[in-house]
């Protein structure tokens, strides 16, 4: 059995050049590194979470600071694991700092002659205002016109979730989904609408309500035809 290097693969794990053989034996090519790569993932994924639990106690030191800080007993009975918890859930809320989508995406983009608009609309987004630390929610519309090649749908979603689980604003995001899609993808255009809800209007400031803010974020076709762009705002106005 005869054994062939085949190029170079960029992007696979984390930014670095994995380098994949191929098995050839006349009647067809086997990859026979996806293995390593599983491996080096999961070694990957252990080691962030070990990272995180070596953090924990300064996290938790810092949390018992600040409520003193505010006035607060950290020895009665409600406190004594608050600030384990408040840790605990800031980790969880910034876990998308450990992931990239190429951890995500991984073998679920597939080729596929459609040449048509792809839409989902209203996925779920939560995040944390970077300026002041409190949450932001709303819905997410990603659009994209395949080149063919196309993605999981629920890859889309998992998206959102790298970088929406990030200390963010906003605007910033909205450009960052769409350039994961744009990039991994290369599809002839990606459209990402947000409209959210953000605390730190509705419970502090302003203290307006019913306020929402809308970003949109247009590549490809959709910022160069107005057509395009106004089916994918037609298509996804209607679930609003």
């Amino acid at each position: 059995m005869e054994y062939q290097k085949a190029a170079e693969l960029k992007g696979l794990c984390n930014g670095k050049i994995v380098t994949e053989y191929l098995c050839r034996n006349g009647f067809s090519e086997l990859t026979v590194d996806s293995k390593k790569v599983a491996v080096q993932h999961k070694n990957e994924t252990s080691r962030k979470e070990a990272e995180d639990e070596s953090r924990l106690p300064a996290l938790e030191a810092a949390y018992t600071t600040i409520l003193r800080g505010l006035g607060e007993n950290t020895d009665r009975q409600g406190l004594l694991k608050t600030p384990l918890r408040a840790a605990k859930a800031m980790q969880f809320l910034t876990k998308g700092y450990h992931e990239t989508i190429f951890d995500v995406l991984n073998d679920a983009i597939f080729d596929e002659d459609h040449e048509e608009l792809v839409i989902v609309k209203d996925i779920d987004m939560f995040s944390l205002c970077e300026h002041h630390l409190v949450p932001f929610f709303g819905k997410v519309h990603i659009g994209y016109l395949p080149s063919k090649k196309v993605v999981g749908l629920s890859k889309l979603a998992r998206i959102v979730e790298i970088y929406s689980r990030r200390l963010q604003v906003q605007e910033r995001l909205t450009k960052q989904i769409a350039m994961a899609i744009s990039e991994a993808l290369q599809p002839v255009g990606v459209a990402v609408v947000i409209e959210a809800a953000h605390m730190c209007m509705v419970m502090r400031g302003v203290q307006k309500m019913n306020s929402r803010t809308v970003t949109s974020a247009m590549l490809g076709v959709f910022r160069e035809d107005p057509k395009a762009r106004e089916e994918f705002l037609a298509l996804t106005k209607g679930g609003q």
